[in-house]
C-alpha cells in the first residue's frame, strides 16, 4: 500500500470519529507528523500504526488491507510493507525474512524494529508453550535488534529482560 492510500484511510477514520489531528496525536508524535502522513508525504512506523489504529478504535490491520495489485514504484517500500502485512498476520518468520532484505538500506531501522517485534512475538508464544530455551534465544535477539536505530523501542527492552528474568527462575 503507497502512503497515499493510507494517509487516506487514516484521515477518513478521523474524521468519522470527529476528531481533531492533536487530538489523535496525544503525546505520541507531533500533529506536524500526522499531517505528513495523512498527506501521503510520510509512511508511518509499524508502532505508529500500531498506536493510530488503537486511538481510532478500529482494528490494525484495517488500516493495512489491500488490493493485491496495489504495489508501489519502489521494491524496498514494498518489502516493507508485506514485513508489516506478515508482522499483522503474525506470521513472524516471514516477517524477519523480509525485513532482513531491507537491512543494510534506507529503511534498515524500520527492519530492526519489525525484526524485534517479531522476536518478542515469538519469544512469548515460547514462554508460554514451556519452550524456554527457544524463548530464551527470541529475547535475546529481541533486545539486540531493539536498541537499534531511530526506533530503538525501551518497551521491547523491558519486555525481553522480564521474559529472559522470568525463564532463569523457571530453568
Amino acid at each position: 500500500m503507497n502512503a497515499e492510500i493510507l494517509g487516506k484511510r487514516i484521515k477518513e477514520a478521523r474524521l468519522k470519529r470527529k476528531m481533531t489531528q492533536s487530538e489523535l496525536v496525544g503525546d505520541f508524535i507531533t500533529r506536524n507528523m500526522l499531517s505528513r502522513i495523512e498527506s501521503g508525504n510520510a509512511y508511518p512506523s509499524v508502532k505508529t500504526l500500531e498506536y493510530l489504529a488503537q486511538r481510532l478504535d478500529i482494528p490494525f490491520g484495517q488500516l493495512m488491507e489491500q488490493a493485491q495489485d496495489d504495489h508501489t514504484d519502489d521494491p524496498q517500500l514494498d518489502i516493507l510493507i508485506r514485513a508489516k502485512q506478515s508482522y499483522l498476520a503474525e506470521d513472524y518468520p516471514a516477517c524477519e525474512e523480509l525485513a532482513g532484505r531491507l537491512e543494510g538500506g534506507a529503511l534498515s531501522d524500520e527492519a530492526a524494529a519489525l525484526k524485534a517485534r517479531c522476536r518478542i512475538a515469538s519469544a512469548k508464544m515460547h514462554e508460554q508453550s514451556g519452550e524456554l530455551r527457544d524463548a530464551i534465544t527470541d529475547a535475546e535477539l529481541a533486545l539486540k535488534y531493539a536498541d537499534v536505530g531511530v526506533y530503538s523501542s525501551r518497551e521491547i527492552k523491558t519486555e525481553a529482560v522480564l521474559l529472559l528474568d522470568r525463564a532463569a527462575e523457571k530453568i
